[in-house]
């Protein structure tokens, strides 16, 4: 994929990411305010101010995410974005961790 694909396709993954983070604010399930910077999106939660970071990294062609349970990076395969370690999938991976910082379970579902 050439960098102009992996951005494109990465900016599409954050405005997917934080519009199902913004729906699920607006339904009452989570306290989340979303801030955009570039290819930086940063989560945080009102409710205990924790946050998690996704961003995109162009030379590696990765998502990364920065999260209270750790750091992981996520390769586009396919349609979907595979954890480089333990091959889970980038949304089911995210409704956990977000899940976990809200102190709910929540779906991430692909918008």
């Amino acid at each position: 994929m050439t960098e102009s694909e992996f951005l494109s396709r990465a900016e599409a993954t954050l405005t997917r990411i934080e519009v199902a983070l913004e729906r699920l604010t607006d339904a009452g399930d989570i306290d989340v305010e979303c801030a955009r910077s570039g290819n930086v999106l940063d989560i945080e939660f009102v409710d205990n101010g924790s946050k998690i970071i996704v961003n995109s990294q162009a030379p590696m062609q990765e998502l990364w995410v920065a999260a209270k349970s750790g750091g992981f990076h996520f390769r586009a395969e396919g349609e979907k974005w595979i954890n480089t370690r333990d091959g889970s999938e980038l949304f089911a991976a995210l409704s956990e961790m977000v899940g976990a910082q809200a102190g709910v379970t929540v779906t991430l579902g692909v918008v």
